[in-house]
């Protein structure tokens, strides 16, 4: 969704579906949330200036969409759009400049305009192509608790009004669109998803109507064996489990959002994950039988700027307690822990997520030792054979080689085998790894 060029692709693509009449479900375009985080955070240090210099060139960036995806009268009902979303954005950044630190239900309502903008040109852009479509205000159907930021859906509400209000419109042929990342709170006050929530949202909407099928619009071929910018080698997997595939997501692989798969396996509904620059390649398709394959792992993922917290007990042995008191802490600082590792005097463990890293530090420090190490990066080979075949670890390490592993983590999944190395090392461990698992690959499963 980054250019006029992408949505007219994206009108190409639905064009094409419309038989199985597509409800359709819009990121923001190009960099969008980013710009407008950024410009609040401008407004409210009092840095007006630079946060109207983004506010500018975030409008300017819609008004040549404008003009290279849609024509005609179509065109003029978008401009006037355009101007009337960025009318009401100039306003609060006017108050936020004032009132200075924004709110996280400020943010929220910020960040909102990508995808209410998105929205609303995606559905002018298939009219103006005769496409008969009508968009809907996601902030109306998706209905969230009240964490601004990285609020959750109440799936039965959602479930509910998706009935009542989309499918109706789906049974008289309109291609339904709405804006991803973003609804409301029962009391209508806008939220947001969190980063990656357009596909989170996609699969909420697939789950609420029993879609026949889910499909993520990438930029890459599908679920490859790992990142392609890192292993140019990379393959695509044609089918894996929702199980390899959650594992993969949790574990940084970013073609899919880790809370996508919840509402399709919870309805038994495939994903597909396709490239929209090469929309007739048939993808990758996710579903929940598992699918026999000759290679031991079915692809590697790496989440980067991961902490690793060593924490050590100050008696000589753990006290009775001692992990419940360290998982308290997280807990009060709601920050998850992705990796575990203990022995009987220590604790060590992995986090992504440092905004609360001094107070979760100063708590543990009442009764423990603390040690932090940043700029790690957690690695992780996936594969429902990784539970049958003996050996794997050997040869992880073995093609490892003189990489420090700091961590390990293996038999909380039999899907997975996890290890921490500093940041600096990922590059050269994942190009290992996909050398010693990836030489033969199954024709079945990879292409």
């Amino acid at each position: 969704m980054g250019s006029a060029e992408a949505i007219r692709r994206v009108v190409s693509i639905v064009d094409a579906q419309l038989k199985r009449r597509p409800v359709v479900v819009v990121s923001a375009i190009g960099q969008t949330t980013q710009q407008l985080l950024n410009m609040a955070a401008e407004a409210a240090r009092g840095r007006k200036n630079h946060a109207f210099l983004q506010f500018e060139e975030t409008r300017a960036v819609h008004e040549k969409v404008v003009q290279g995806a849609i024509a005609g009268a179509d065109q003029k009902l978008a401009c006037r759009m355009v101007d009337a979303h960025f009318r009401e954005l100039e306003n609060i950044l006017e108050e936020l400049a004032i009132l200075g630190e924004p709110s996280s239900r400020t943010l929220d309502t910020i960040a909102s305009f990508g995808e209410r903008l998105s929205s609303e040109l995606v559905t002018l852009a298939f009219r103006n192509s005769a496409i008969e479509s009508v968009g809907v205000d996601a902030r109306g159907i998706i209905v969230t608790d009240a964490r601004h930021t990285r609020a959750m859906p109440l799936y039965s509400q959602t479930y509910s009004r998706l009935r009542e209000s989309v499918l109706p419109l789906v049974q008289k042929d309109r291609v339904v669109v709405l804006g991803g990342f973003i609804g409301s709170t029962e009391d209508g006050i806008t939220t947001t998803l969190g980063r990656g929530g357009s596909d989170f949202t996609a699969a909420i909407v697939g789950a609420g109507i029993d879609a026949d099928e889910i499909q993520i619009w990438t930029d890459v071929d599908g679920v490859m064996t790992c990142d392609p910018k890192m292993v140019p080698e990379a393959r695509r997997v044609k089918k894996i489990s929702f199980a390899e595939a959650a594992e993969l997501a949790y574990f940084g692989a970013k073609v899919l959002h880790p809370a996508t798969l919840l509402p399709a396996i919870e309805k038994n509904i495939p994903i597909r994950v396709l490239n929209s620059r090469r929309p007739d390649l048939p993808g990758t398709r996710i579903e929940a039988e598992s699918v026999p394959c000759r290679n031991v792992i079915k692809a590697i993922s790496c989440k980067r700027h991961v902490s690793l917290i060593n924490i050590r007990s100050t008696r000589m042995l753990m006290a009775h307690g001692f992990l419940h008191r360290i998982f308290e802490v997280f807990d009060r600082a709601e920050t998850s822990v992705d990796m575990l590792a203990s022995s009987e005097v220590s604790v060590s463990l992995t986090i992504d997520d440092s905004s609360r890293m001094r107070e979760i530090c100063e708590e543990l420090q009442q009764f423990s030792e603390v040690k932090v190490d940043g700029d790690q990066a957690i690695v992780c080979v996936v594969g429902d054979n990784i539970r049958y075949t003996p050996g794997v670890a050997a040869r992880v390490f073995s093609a490892l080689g003189d990489i420090n592993v700091r961590m390990i983590s293996q038999g909380a999944s039999l899907l997975n085998l996890s290890f921490v190395v500093s940041a600096g090392d990922v590059q050269k461990a994942v190009v290992k790894l996909h050398k010693e698992f990836f030489s033969d690959p199954d024709p079945a499963v990879f292409n």
